[in-house]
């Protein structure tokens, strides 16, 4: 018997509305909502394990988000006809809410737990990235999972100088904002987006537009738990083992011996090996007696007394582990045109980060497919951020990019994309290869990126530079300390990660995590004022080493050619099965493609050798000519006949070059004067326009012979009897 059904509308005020409905599917999951909007429905469920792995410290907790192809009427186009891993999409919005909902579990809470979130129709106009936050706070919110939350997800775009929450999707084109905020009632915790040249004031303004409709949304979620019974306690759950004794022991320890190493500056290195040898030589002093359970406890407790002393340190003495002020930036170079081969090449080098940059311009067949169901066509430009072991320091197998990777590539992608040029013939592909890594490697790969797309001659609107944020701070005494260009631990440590990327006149993306209660937008305007100095910094560094786009491109990168030819000679030019566009292919060392854009064809040329574009090119102008009287072609001879030669004049055309048409001297045979292959000049001097045949001359084109005498004409053969003649003949005299 099915359960009874709950569902609540939530009305944005213009019109539009979301309904969350739950008691219909997925009931033995820990909590499932349906969340419609349109004809959008995104299925959430939520389940969490009754108890924790044994020795588990950690949150195992997993998102996943999924677009079925059904739900916009498409069988998918792989291989296997069916869903299967996570495109970049998918995960890019799983990630969404994941860093939405992470923080808002308690700390000693480590039961498994999953959270899956299904695209099971569709409204083309309506973007699900909006709404997935939404839908899996609530499906957490109805259960006993201990979830400090309700949050909310929201877009917010700017169109004509006025906000807008979650815009459809045909009219962000006319948004020079598109950010994804999330957040609970009291605070923001997550924003990631891009804009074009937004300044500080603007983007504050936006997230605070953003937060109205977060909270309506979050009471939302309370009144719809009310509805059903009520916000249900908290499980009951016991997943650490924990000791006051050892706890203090390890306070008392460690505390100041790392306050006062951290008073010192040190490198990663250094810091990494004395912690450890702390640690380890604590352990190995307490002897063999020492149970695995006390050894997590101390390795948690000396992690947490860690994180304290050293941001007291820098609370009190205002300077980093490092040494440096709280707003200084390590030091950088750069240089261009590294890598010799590629078509635009960089290294960049901000203190222990660094990345070595390629650029790849490719041709349209190079692009690259995109089958999702809401993000499906063709895109001609990608970015792939690599994150090997040794950049670390460890030992790791590559085994492509995870879900960090994949998200650090999207905003660097996202930054740099801002900044192309409108009209771009070429598919560009960058790599950033991260060599060492000690904080905001994703940044460090937009400023690598700016300047190898520079290197290889993309007319950019602009250089970009990014710059990572972050802040210590103390609830207790209200100090805090907002940090430029971060290392590692102060990641690890600190409050917040505040990613901003920009160009000398705004900002074009950001990607914000903020781990602590009670942000306030006053320190949020500090953290952005200081970011802006700090990306001006970088990016002054970056134009001493390349200030603009190299005026060409490198002699080794391949150019393109376009031609425009009419909708009906395509399929002159591509033959049949391909035939003849392979054909011009192979005999020109190109690569050409073919599109129909606005009832006319776009032939792409592609190619590194001028020779090669420029024959390619001749072929095609050729195949698609209509030959004209008058004249005169580059022929090629393609058969000998007693009464003269087939000469090829044009691709796939041909006309007969009669022996009389070859000099002004009389020739009796054809021996001796021309050859198959031969290359010879002809002038078009009729066309029958019955049989559709052409007539050659060569002679034309020479000078006539003084005092010239038009000979004779040739005697006319006589004409031979055919096979049946005689027999005919008879019978007509018969009768």
């Amino acid at each position: 018997m099915q359960n009874k059904v709950h569902t609540q509308t939530f009305e944005f005020g213009d019109g539009r509305e979301i309904t969350i409905e739950t008691g219909k599917l997925a009931k033995q999951a820990n909590g499932s909502i349906v969340l419609k909007m349109g004809k959008t429905m995104i299925l959430a469920t939520v389940v969490s394990s009754e108890e924790a792995k044994e020795d588990i410290d950690f949150l195992p907790l997993s998102v996943d988000y999924q677009e079925k192809f059904a739900s916009v009427g498409r069988i998918p186009g792989s291989f296997l006809r069916r869903e299967s891993r996570l495109s970049d999409y998918e995960i890019l919005i799983s990630r969404l809410v994941d860093r939405a909902i992470r923080p808002l579990f308690p700390d000693d809470y480590h039961a498994e737990t999953q959270v899956n979130l299904f695209l099971i129709s569709s409204d083309e106009n309506i973007l699900p990235d909006a709404l997935v936050g939404f839908a899996a706070s609530t499906a957490l919110s109805i259960t006993d999972i201990p979830f400090y939350g309700p949050i909310s997800e929201v877009r917010v775009g700017r169109i004509d100088g006025k906000f807008v929450i979650n815009p459809y999707k045909d009219e962000l084109d006319k948004s020079d904002i598109d950010l994804i905020v999330s957040g609970t009632e009291n605070e923001l915790n997550m924003v990631e987006g891009e804009m074009f040249n937004v300044s500080e004031h603007d983007m504050l303004e936006a997230l605070k537009f953003a937060h109205e409709y977060i909270k309506k949304q979050c009471k939302f979620q309370l009144d719809f738990c009310e509805k059903i019974g009520g916000k249900k306690a908290f499980r009951e759950y016991s997943h650490e083992n924990n000791s006051d004794e050892i706890k203090k022991e390890i306070h008392n320890n460690f505390y100041n011996k790392i306050y006062e190493f951290a008073k010192n500056p040190t490198g990663k290195d250094d810091r990494t090996k004395t912690f450890k040898k702390m640690l380890d030589e604590y352990i190995e002093s307490k002897g063999e007696d020492l149970s695995d359970s006390e050894k997590v406890m101390i390795k948690r407790y000396f992690g947490k007394t860690k994180k304290q002393a050293v941001r007291n340190m820098m609370l009190d003495n205002k300077y980093r582990l490092d040494g440096r002020k709280l707003d200084e930036i390590r030091p950088i170079w750069c240089e261009v045109d590294y890598l010799p081969n590629a078509h635009g090449s960089s290294v960049f080098t901000r203190g222990e980060t660094q990345s070595l940059t390629s650029v790849t311009l490719g041709g349209k067949l190079d692009q690259q497919l995109l089958d999702s169901p809401m993000n499906h066509g063709f895109s001609n430009f990608m970015l792939h951020y690599n994150f090997p072991g040794f950049s670390t320091g460890e030992v790791k197998p590559n085994r492509g990019p995870g879900r960090r990777e994949i998200g650090h590539g999207n905003l660097a992608a996202r930054s740099l994309k801002k900044v192309l040029p409108e009209q771009m013939n070429y598919t560009i592909r960058i790599v950033s290869d991260i060599l060492e890594s000690n904080g905001s490697s994703s940044m460090a790969t937009v400023c690598a990126g700016s300047l190898a797309l520079f290197d290889a001659g993309i007319k950019m609107k602009d250089a970009v530079s990014g710059i990572a944020m972050g802040m210590i701070s103390d609830s207790e005494t209200g100090r805090y300390a907002i940090l430029s260009d971060i290392l590692g631990d102060e990641d690890h440590l600190g409050d917040m990660d505040f990613k901003i990327v920009g160009t000398s006149k705004g900002i074009v993306a950001c990607q914000m995590d903020i781990k602590v209660d009670g942000l306030s937008y006053e320190i949020l305007a500090e953290a952005l004022e200081q970011s802006r100095r700090g990306r001006l910094h970088i990016l002054e560094k970056m134009n001493e080493t390349l200030d603009k786009p190299n005026d060409d491109l490198k002699p080794h990168t391949p150019r393109i050619e376009k031609i425009e030819i009419e909708k009906d000679k395509i399929g002159a030019v591509i033959g049949t099965g391909g035939k003849v566009i392979q054909d011009i292919q192979a005999k020109s060392a190109t690569t050409i493609s073919i599109e129909e854009v606005d009832n006319k064809g776009i032939v792409e040329i592609l190619s590194n050798n001028m020779d090669g574009m420029n024959m390619a090119k001749s072929m095609i102008l050729g195949i698609i000519t209509d030959p004209e009287v008058g004249v005169i072609y580059d022929g090629t001879v393609k058969g000998i006949q007693e009464f003269g030669a087939f000469v090829e004049f044009l691709p796939g055309k041909q006309g007969l070059l009669h022996i009389s048409e070859i000099s002004w001297t009389r020739l009796n045979s054809m021996d001796g004067v021309l050859n198959e292959g031969d290359k010879i000049q002809v002038k078009l001097i009729e066309i029958d326009t019955k049989s559709g045949k052409f007539r050659l001359s060569h002679k034309v084109l020479l000078e006539k012979p003084e005092g010239y005498v038009e000979p004779a004409p040739r005697p006319q053969m006589p004409k031979k009897d055919n096979k049946f003649g005689d027999r005919r003949n008879d019978h007509r005299n018969r009768h």
